[in-house]
């Protein structure tokens, strides 16, 4: 009876622990501020902003009026993490954020949405698309101003099927920083720009 006492407390422990509650979920403000932080300056305040509702839900938490789609930190994932993208960008964010619901790992989730993106039922933007990435510690994040204080940049530029022939980019960094180019010849070919440390 002890062990069996035992195990039903450990079970429910791990239940909280693994489910987002509301008291996880930061105020709206303060999740469009974090959201933001990895765009351009002049982006930042007409930025499409994704974020979590008391549920931990993903719903949109601002309507945009230019070009960017913000994602605030997922409260279910250890870190700090947001991102900022180009709207040419939001079919396949979109489509990986489905299959990503259903349970998909990121192999099935690459080779279903390669298989789609070659049958025509969505399409990679045709030209350059930006994705800037910032990230750091949970320690390092002030939860009340929405500030993170050793947040480092990464850029993501896609480029759909480009390759190292094409860019003259490696396919692999050999410096701290440095562009290189990620999947080449596939339909989520990308240059990484840093971390930078």
């Amino acid at each position: 009876m002890k062990e069996f006492i035992c195990l039903m407390a450990l079970s429910t422990t791990i239940s909280c622990v693994s489910q987002t509650t509301s008291a996880d979920i930061l105020p709206e403000p303060v999740q469009i501020k974090t959201a933001t932080l990895p765009a351009p300056e002049a982006d930042k305040e007409d930025a499409m902003v994704y974020g979590y509702n008391a549920s931990g839900e993903l719903v949109v938490l601002r309507e945009g009026s230019n070009n960017l789609v913000c994602i605030a930190d997922d409260p279910k994932k250890g870190g700090i993490s947001v991102a900022c993208y180009s709207k040419a960008l939001e079919p396949f964010m979109k489509r990986g954020r489905e299959l990503t619901a259903e349970g998909k790992n990121t192999k099935e989730k690459r080779e279903i949405q390669g298989a789609e993106v070659a049958a025509g039922k969505w399409q990679m933007p045709l030209v350059p698309s930006m994705l800037y990435v910032y990230y750091g510690s949970d320690d390092a994040y002030d939860k009340e101003t929405g500030n993170l204080a050793d947040g480092q940049f990464r850029y993501v530029i896609y480029t759909p099927f480009a390759t190292t022939e094409s860019t003259g980019l490696p396919s692999k960094p050999h410096e701290k920083g440095m562009p290189w180019l990620m999947d080449p010849g596939t339909y989520r070919a990308h240059i990484m720009v840093g971390p930078f440390n």
